[in-house]
């Protein structure tokens, strides 16, 4: 299975590429857009995790702002650099991105293999939006997006939506109406899919530090655990089985009120969204914490 990841490179999402990484499964790519941070710092968080756990893609510059809306990053929970540390921090990288713009390298990809053709998005849909845009006929040749965002419920940025669907709205509006073979896995799915202190696994002082960094997101604000997002949608492309996914039809609010990047998903037989359902949360939280029991880091 080889696999294209469009990303803004917070803890996470790294942890969904050490998923990929244990699982052996190959990367086309990287692609990188501006969203839990602004894209240089992305940029620089990318060169690290390749630099610090030996990721084996091409990196690419993809969009530095939304669509449409003026740009909001997550720094107000993630700090400027879109990674919660205890103190350490990814090295400095020097680690040479690709020359060629993200979206027309994805397009490459995608017009270039027989093989399935399957995308894993981490981030706001920006770059996904463009690629529809700019090259409709590569994007219809996508065989399946796996994207974490969007809430069937309240959100997490806003009390409607989700960070990924409002830093975007516009964007996923647009991969929407191309009825892309989409699969969500949603904040509220993500949020069944937790861990807490007593749940660290045994893994180098790097890794240990930046997931203690991210679970002090939830104990700071006086939770005992907090929830597992981007690996939950990794584990989600590469084992299928162990989730459950509802056709939906999914529509997102551009409306710029209280509503603005809220997203709706209503049961349809024919619905061209596919809503995942997680049977058992506490086997896909032991699962992406196997994932980070590792060696110590280059």
């Amino acid at each position: 299975m080889t696999v294209w990841v469009d990303t803004d490179l917070g803890f996470d999402d790294l942890w969904a590429l050490l998923i990929l990484q244990r699982a052996g499964a190959p990367l086309a790519g990287i692609s990188l857009v501006a969203g839990n941070a602004e894209l240089p710092q992305v940029i620089s968080n990318a060169q690290g995790a390749v630099h610090a756990y030996g990721l084996d893609a091409p990196l690419y510059c993809g969009a530095k702002r939304p669509l449409l809306r003026m740009q909001e990053t997550a720094a107000r929970i993630l700090g400027a650099d879109g990674m919660q540390t205890r103190g350490r921090r990814l090295p400095v990288g020097d680690v040479p991105l690709s020359p060629l713009p993200a979206v027309d390298a994805l397009a490459a990809w995608l017009q270039g293999t027989q093989a399935p053709r399957q995308v894993l998005a981490l981030g706001p849909l920006t770059n996904l939006a463009h690629l529809v845009q700019r090259h409709p006929d590569a994007a219809a040749r996508i065989t399946r997006l796996v994207w974490m965002g969007g809430s069937n419920g309240p959100g997490n940025h806003s009390p409607a939506a989700e960070f990924n669907a409002l830093a975007d709205p516009e964007a996923l509006a647009c991969v929407l109406d191309a009825q892309l073979p989409l699969q969500v896995v949603d904040l509220m799915a993500c949020r069944t899919v937790t861990f807490g202190p007593q749940d660290m696994p045994a893994t180098d002082p790097l890794t240990r530090d930046l997931l203690g960094g991210y679970l002090d997101i939830g104990l700071s604000r006086g939770r005992g655990h907090m929830a597992i997002y981007d690996p939950v949608a990794a584990l989600a492309l590469l084992h299928p089985a162990l989730f459950g996914f509802q056709r939906v039809r999914m529509d997102v609010s551009t409306t710029p009120d209280a509503s603005y990047g809220a997203t709706m998903f209503t049961p349809h037989p024919a619905g061209p969204v596919q809503l995942a359902i997680i049977p058992d949360s506490d086997d896909i939280a032991q699962r992406c914490l196997a994932a980070l029991e590792r060696k110590d880091p280059a």
